[in-house]
């Protein structure tokens, strides 16, 4: 029994942002922690903190899930059918999910199933019968619950990835449509006030601009509208160029491993986003990191680098599709697919030249961020601090990620998208700004850290934040408490010390 409940408690699922368990309602500051009384209790409430199998989806959802299979063989819910609602309002992030389906247990069928079938509960094997009703109850109650939710619209996941409004959102407000004619109008001049356009994308960027700002705030195209053509389609012949040069070589013995290693990761890259499933966007994947190890010897390929695409990739197939989520790259004009692929080689570039010291040798740039990070923390919020150390919690275990994917694997993507709006309008955003963030991001969860009394349970949240239902509201909450924090201690002489 010991060891079934180490396997079932160390396994994860760490490409799912935000997941956590299903009767934990997906608010702010609304998780609710209850100290098990044995490591066998506290490894069967937390099991599905880990695993995301078709049940529990069926749990939630109104509508069946399909299954897509991941990497390591397991059927994981595709993320189309991962389900949230939406006010209707710019930033409305809803706090419920779809309601049960018409097709739910009934209970008194449930109670009069033999034991046989109830051995199995959850897809997850009882062991006693006092297991089988413990699961029992909780199918009940998870089911009393959502029958007790009203029905609402519901959009889903993924028709928001690239925008909070890419999908049933209302008309324009005045507001937004002024926004989006003072970008248009920054835009159109013939040479661009950069620091004028950071200023205005600091709050996030129109959806119908994003791809240009973007391009311009990283670095790759000039101010000057003249050259901007000019430079573009110099940039992109060079790209191919790497690509005839290069890419053949990956077969040689001495870049063998390092597209081996690229090969491996590419699936794992948003594996419940059906788009960067699709072959043609994994070999676009593929060739970019592959062009781009070569091209940096210092550091090479390194697990993480393959998140950082993502965000480009999605932004700049916007501007040619409508349907980000559900479109068909493959179907695409060749000329289309070869620009978004050689832009995002570029922009993507630019953004790892100022934190390429994360991906050398030992990322040392990592384990400054990471000890910045604490000693921040300990200035900021003394009993978060003390409570890591009361449970020995090392902040190297969880904020490594934070650092190193840049909070990717901790938000989902529409959310990372707005997010480097404001990366890339700050200064330094990438490196200086990431670290407040990252504290704001700790001290947004510090009731449930707090009420954390083991080390188990400390990690898990802080591994698995249930951040699935942020959206533009929740980050640029988040922004405005990093901008308070760096204001607060930036240019403080010993803010990293005592």
């Amino acid at each position: 029994m010991a060891t079934e409940n180490r396997i079932n408690f160390w396994r994860r699922n760490a490409k799912v942002p935000g997941r956590y368990p299903k009767d934990t309602k997906p608010k702010f500051n609304n998780l609710k922690s209850k100290k098990a009384s044995s490591f066998h209790e506290f490894a069967r409430s937390t099991n599905d903190a880990w695993d995301i199998d078709e049940e529990e989806d069926e749990d939630f959802l109104s509508t069946p899930a399909p299954t897509l299979s991941s990497p390591s063989g397991h059927h994981s819910t595709s993320a189309q059918d991962q389900q949230i609602q939406d006010d209707g309002t710019e930033t409305g992030v809803s706090d419920r999910l779809a309601p049960p389906s018409t097709e739910a247990l009934d209970f008194q069928d449930v109670q009069e199933e033999d034991a046989e079938y109830w051995e199995h509960v959850n897809g997850k094997v009882v062991k006693s019968s006092s297991d089988a009703h413990l699961n029992m109850s909780s199918v009940c109650s998870s089911l009393q619950k959502q029958q007790s939710l009203p029905v609402r619209a519901i959009i889903p996941l993924v028709a928001r990835m690239s925008d909070q409004n890419a999908s049933g959102a209302p008309p324009m407000t005045v507001r937004e449509k002024s926004r989006l004619d003072k970008f248009k109008q920054l835009l159109a001049s013939p040479n661009t006030d950069l620091e004028e356009l950071r200023k205005h994308s600091w709050s996030g960027i129109p959806r119908e601009v994003r791809p240009i700002t973007w391009r311009l705030l990283s670095g790759y195209l000039p101010a000057n509208k003249e050259r901007r053509e000019l430079v573009m389609k110099r940039k992109r012949e060079e790209y191919f160029g790497f690509i005839e040069q290069y890419y053949h070589s990956r077969t040689d013995e001495h870049y063998k491993d390092t597209y081996r290693q690229i090969h491996i990761d590419i699936p794992r890259t948003n594996p419940l986003i059906p788009l960067f499933q699709q072959p043609a966007v994994q070999e676009v994947f593929e060739r970019i990191l592959f062009i781009w190890a070569i091209r940096h010897p210092a550091s090479g390929y390194v697990q993480g680098i393959n998140d950082l695409v993502t965000p480009f990739f999605v932004v700049f197939l916007s501007e040619f599709v409508k349907d980000v989520e559900n479109s068909e790259v493959a179907a695409l004009p060749l000329d289309t697919q070869r620009n978004i692929e050689a832009d995002s080689f570029w922009c993507m570039s630019k953004l790892l030249d100022g934190i390429q010291d994360n991906y050398t040798f030992a990322q040392p740039g990592i384990q400054n961020k990471v000890k910045a990070l604490e000693e921040l923390v300990s200035r900021i919020d003394e009993d978060i601090h003390n409570h890591f150390k009361r449970y020995e919690v090392e902040y190297l275990q969880f904020a490594f990620r934070w650092m190193n994917n840049l909070l990717m694997r901790e938000l989902p993507l529409r959310c990372t998208i707005r997010l480097w709006d404001t990366y890339q309008a700050e200064t330094e955003g990438f490196t200086h700004f990431h670290l407040y963030v990252c504290s704001a991001f700790l001290i947004e969860w510090r009731k449930e850290i707090l009420s954390m009394v083991d080390f188990q349970g400390l990690l898990m949240l802080l591994q698995n934040l249930p951040t699935i239902h942020w959206g533009n509201e929740e980050v640029g909450l988040l922004l405005a408490e990093a901008y308070r924090l760096k204001y607060m201690f930036a240019d403080a002489p010993s803010h990293y010390k005592r």
